[in-house]
């Protein structure tokens, strides 16, 4: 059983600022990772109390503290303290239904994107909250849960790959925000599948599971849809923004990032289509099957039409009809008659090739 969801009509009425955890509250408990960083060293470490990886903020060197779990506003709101950030950040950090944006502060930029990913069992959009708070030397994310798409980051960083240990702390900020992007293909791609399949079984035989399958699917590319434009606006503010934290030269790799959105968003408008599609598929071949049982089911009418007229006249009980008096009226009179005629017709029928 999932554990109970706090709801946003729950903050009605307090004041701004006020810190109330929004969203389902994880069984796991806060998990704090810290990679602290140089060209020379990389320190990896993990706590479970938030002030112990406080020093490392302080350092010159470029400094990652990953936080699973924002349901303890208590560390959030000591975190806020100690990097200075505004109340109505931490206020959006804990609430996991903000919509995503790109905040641009004196002393720090804060972002708030949304992670996908697609449940192949529970063939459902998995949509997961990330705040990221980018400072001079460190940058804060902040997840409601673990697991996530920065395993490639992690392994750059600790073997030294790329131009991570070179590079400061904006060029991490852009690392993050890549492979959240990097990730909703992978998503995008699962519902790709889902959508082939479905055509497939539209084409082969469809049954009444489909159109409430179809429609689930239609939900999921909604959901998808309402995280992946904001990202775009999110990609470009940053790109345009006149912040010191980020550096000229990073700014090139973030107009990248900006192209993957776009091409993201194309695919999953193309998604959309063919899920609309689907619907219209499932209908036509639903149509197209009445049409041949009712095509079939007139055939076999128009077929004993003549025979029920020739029954129907030898069922009449006059007395004074010659050819009943025929001793091969019955298999001759009748049954051939009908035979012929049967015959006759199913012949036209395949002449105009009617079936």
């Amino acid at each position: 059983m999932k554990p109970p969801k706090r709801r946003r009509s729950e903050k009605s009425g307090l004041s701004p600022g006020t810190l109330l955890h929004v969203g389902t509250k994880p069984s796991a408990p806060v998990r704090i990772q810290v990679y602290d960083y140089a060209p020379q060293k990389c320190e990896e470490r993990e706590f479970t109390v938030i002030e112990e990886c406080f020093p490392y903020l302080d350092t010159p060197a470029v400094t990652w503290v990953n936080i699973d779990g924002i349901h303890d506003t208590k560390l959030i709101e000591a975190i806020g303290t100690k990097t200075g950030l505004h109340p109505l950040v931490l206020e959006d950090i804990v609430n996991t239904e903000q919509r995503p944006k790109l905040e641009d502060h004196e002393h720090h930029l804060f972002a708030v994107m949304k992670m996908l990913s697609y449940d192949t069992k529970a063939r459902e959009v998995v949509v997961e909250q990330l705040s990221i708070v980018l400072g001079p030397t460190y940058v804060i994310t902040f997840q409601e849960a673990p697991g996530d798409a920065f395993e490639s980051v992690r392994a750059r960083i600790r073997n030294a790959k790329g131009r991570h240990r070179k590079l400061g702390a904006d060029y991490l900020f852009y690392s993050l925000l890549d492979a959240v992007v990097d990730e909703y293909f992978l998503g995008l791609e699962s519902l790709g599948d889902v959508i082939e399949d479905l055509e497939m079984k539209l084409l082969a035989r469809p049954n009444r599971e489909l159109p409430q399958t179809i429609y689930r699917l239609k939900r999921e590319l909604m959901n998808f849809r309402k995280a992946i434009w904001p990202t775009r606006e999110i990609l470009s503010a940053a790109e345009r923004t006149e912040s010191r934290l980020i550096h000229k030269s990073t700014k090139i790799y973030l107009r990248d990032v900006y192209d993957h959105a776009i091409q993201a968003i194309e695919t999953l408008e193309v998604c959309r289509e063919l899920a609309s599609g689907l619907m219209e598929m499932y209908l036509s071949s639903v149509s197209n099957r009445m049409n041949e049982v009712m095509k079939v089911l007139t055939l076999i009418a128009t077929l004993f039409m003549p025979l029920t007229f020739i029954a129907g006249i030898y069922g009449m009980n006059f007395e004074h009809m010659p050819e009943l008096g025929w001793s091969w009226s019955y298999p001759i009179g009748f049954w051939a008659l009908i035979a012929t005629i049967a015959g006759m017709m199913l012949w036209f029928f395949w002449r105009k090739k009617w079936y």
